[in-house]
């Protein structure tokens, strides 16, 4: 992994390089998918089992694209006592967390005869999309699912690749015990068109969250507006912070945790010490040897690992804060002080012994979450994603006399005569 000084020449091309790493869509990626949406949107279930049949290679039908309540049980029966063990604890961690997003609706007498407020209403139907191409991931179904069970979602929809049309047990498993209503066997691109836009035999819904591959994220950039989305999921990526006084192995290990999800994971320490940047990187390659997914560690720590030499640790967070990083790990002496001066990040560890692998899957924090710097606006995907809110008004006569003339002013000034006369009738 390259070690550099903040102050080399070389750095700031370097450093945008690493910001911008997983770039825009291609046109002919984007052109692809707009194909593919279109194509659903018009045809689609015809089109939709089409896709199936070209790329997933096999063959569904309205009749068993959605898993049945029979096919769901017997992929349940499948499962290991001890994985159910462990997704049932992660959900209930995930469940007691997410509890406390719950926002009431609220109304206030504002004055005398005026009464405004706001109702927080649930979304009626969820779509999530999981994925099943490299790996099947229980734990991002779990992170999307159960906040929009305790907002109140009427019916939690998924889609998810089926290898050979065969629902997978952990998928089933996760389905369960967050809610999923409804499961359909269904991948790529053509699963958001379908959840976008509604087919014969998957219903439209009203937000689509869930990571997925280039071709799905590009299909929730295209189908954005027609419906709700949660974001637009790039590569993982994790910075750490660290001090003298962090220990290298932790480091490493945490570091090559994130370059193991593919070969545009990004994975960047910032340190003050060039002499814990030492024993990092000779820990990175002491442990990356005895790890499995060697291939894909030594091309995403070659393009997208690094280890920086920085003045100090406020450089460092400066640094952090333009990188506005997915995970940021703090292994500092005082992590608590220095996360005062973070304000780019979408989840942070804090300490030596809160590795980001317990966000993952345990410690009941949300895992989807920003990517590619858009943590610079953006949160991590919880309960307040799948609630609406409504404005309520209410005025009596009095109240309407008190401010009816400036209101009126206000429309005609904007050159809005029937706005004007839609007040100035009642004040007559």
């Amino acid at each position: 992994m390259r070690i550099i000084k903040s102050d080399a020449a070389e750095f700031g091309d370097f450093f945008r390089k690493l910001r911008r790493r997983g770039g825009a869509f291609t046109p002919e990626l984007l052109a692809a998918v707009a194909e593919i949406v279109q194509d659903v949107a018009v045809r689609g279930d015809a089109a939709l089992f089409d896709y199936t049949a070209k790329f997933d290679r096999y063959e569904l039908n309205s009749s068993n694209a959605e898993a049945s309540a029979e096919e769901r049980k017997a992929a349940l029966a499948r499962v290991r006592p001890d994985d159910m063990a462990v997704i049932k604890l992660a959900a209930e961690r995930i469940a007691k967390y997410h509890q406390n997003q719950l926002v009431p609706s609220w109304s206030v007498d504002d004055e005398e005869g005026v009464q405004i407020g706001q109702r927080i209403l649930p979304l009626q139907r969820a779509g999530i999309y999981a994925p099943g191409g490299k790996a099947v991931y229980p734990s991002t179904l779990l992170m999307a699912a159960i906040p929009a069970k305790i907002a109140g979602v009427s019916e939690i929809i998924l889609v998810t690749p089926a290898k050979e049309g065969n629902l997978h047990p952990l998928i089933a498993a996760a389905a369960e015990i967050s809610g999923v209503t409804r499961i359909f066997k269904i991948g790529g691109a053509q699963a958001i068109a379908a959840m976008a836009y509604g087919t014969q035999t998957i219903p439209r819904v009203d937000k689509i969250v869930g990571p997925g591959n280039a071709y799905v994220a590009a299909a929730k950039k295209l189908v954005f507006g027609q419906v709700a989305i949660d974001m637009i999921a790039g590569p993982s990526e994790i910075v750490v912070i660290a001090d003298k006084k962090a220990n290298a192995s932790f480091a490493a290990a945490d570091l090559l945790a994130q370059l193991e999800h593919d070969e545009m994971a990004a994975a960047v320490l910032f340190t003050p010490d060039e002499n814990l940047a030492g024993k990092v990187s000779r820990e990175i390659e002491r442990q990356r040897k005895a790890l499995s997914r060697t291939a894909i560690l030594e091309k995403s720590s070659a393009r997208y690992g690094a280890i920086v030499i920085t003045a100090d640790i406020d450089e460092a967070v400066e640094l952090s804060n333009l990188f506005a990083p997915e995970h940021l790990e703090l292994m500092v002496e005082n992590p608590a002080g220095v996360l005062e001066k973070v304000r780019n990040a979408g989840a942070v560890f804090l300490g030596s012994y809160t590795p980001e692998t317990l966000g993952d899957y345990m410690a009941g924090t949300n895992h989807i979450l920003p990517t590619e710097g858009t943590a610079r606006f953006s949160s991590s995907l919880g309960v307040y994603d799948f609630v609406k809110r409504m404005s309520v008004l209410h005025f009596s006569p009095e109240a309407l006399g008190k401010l009816g003339g400036k209101t009126a002013h206000f429309a005609q000034m904007e050159g809005f005569d029937a706005h004007a006369n839609a007040v100035k009738i009642r004040l007559k």
